[in-house]
């Protein structure tokens, strides 16, 4: 029967926490990964590395030993707050002076403590009359990637693993986000427009947590993959769909409700800390 290994990640790892670690997990061996990622070979579980982790500031993942990068065919990430550091419906309703409200509603959503369809209709009707060049400054501005967001993208492209980028934000965004990243799909809301202003709508349906998982079982099946293939990321209640959809689910900076159901998560690292889980 394959081992497990123990991966641990932080913006630092210190010898001396390796080594406790090492001995906590009863492991065979440490190897370095990347300067920040290492690997505890033939590691056994223990209740003390969790909290161990959590006062030294590290990641900690138990994986087997067989499972590589190259096992996955599709990774499905979410946009807001896991791919790109912001939340872009808040930075829009700043345009118009509403980001306070609108910020606030959606803390509520992603914690699970809203309807998510519902928020987002409010929210949306927050932004009617905001003229649509407000959409370009937000992506200019504002929009950043999350730290090794580029990386990780490019792991995943030498592995040739596909990638669908699922959102409740919008196309304006997704699109732009598709072509600067080389990301094979996208899903997300339409904003509607009139005049050149934002009339406060949607078109279409919206995409919400049944939105997003349906999204995967589309690029899953149409690729004939089985779950095991795939690698979903999240960090909001409105990804756990699709996060339940995957053999292995990342919840990345993440609240705690998708901390408590993902297969393993990402506190510290960056998004490249996907990689080494893997290598």
């Amino acid at each position: 029967m394959a081992g497990m290994n123990l991966i641990i990640q932080g913006t630092e790892v210190a010898t001396p926490d390796l080594k406790q670690l090492a001995k906590l997990a009863g492991a065979s061996a440490i190897e370095a990964i990347t300067p920040t990622a290492f690997r505890l070979c033939n590691a056994a579980a223990n209740a003390g590395i969790a909290p161990y982790c959590e006062r030294a500031e590290l990641d900690f993942a138990y994986v087997p030993e067989e499972r590589k990068l190259a096992d996955f065919r599709l990774a499905v990430l979410d946009m807001d707050s896991t791919l790109v550091a912001i939340e872009t419906i808040d930075e829009i309703a700043d345009m118009v002076g509403a980001k306070p409200k609108v910020a606030a509603i959606t803390a509520a959503a992603m914690r699970g403590e809203l309807d998510y369809a519902q928020s987002l209709r409010e929210r949306v009707r927050l932004l009617a009359g905001l003229d649509e060049a407000a959409l370009l400054r937000v992506y200019d501005e504002r929009m950043r990637l999350n730290p090794g967001a580029e990386a990780m993208l490019a792991g995943f492209r030498r592995a040739r693993i596909k990638t669908l980028l699922v959102s409740g934000g919008f196309t304006f965004y997704t699109e732009r986000l598709k072509a600067r990243l080389k990301l094979d799909a996208t899903c997300s809301n339409v904003l509607e427009a009139r005049d050149g202003r934002l009339t406060g709508g949607l078109v279409g349906d919206i995409v919400d947590a049944d939105a997003k998982r349906d999204a995967l079982i589309r690029m899953r099946d149409g690729l004939k993959l089985d779950r095991d293939r795939i690698i979903a990321i999240g960090d909001g209640a409105n990804d756990l769909k699709f996060m339940a959809e995957a053999s292995v689910s990342i919840a990345y900076h993440a609240k705690p409700v998708v901390r408590a159901q993902a297969t393993h998560t990402l506190n510290y690292a960056g998004l490249d800390g996907v990689l080494p889980l893997f290598s």
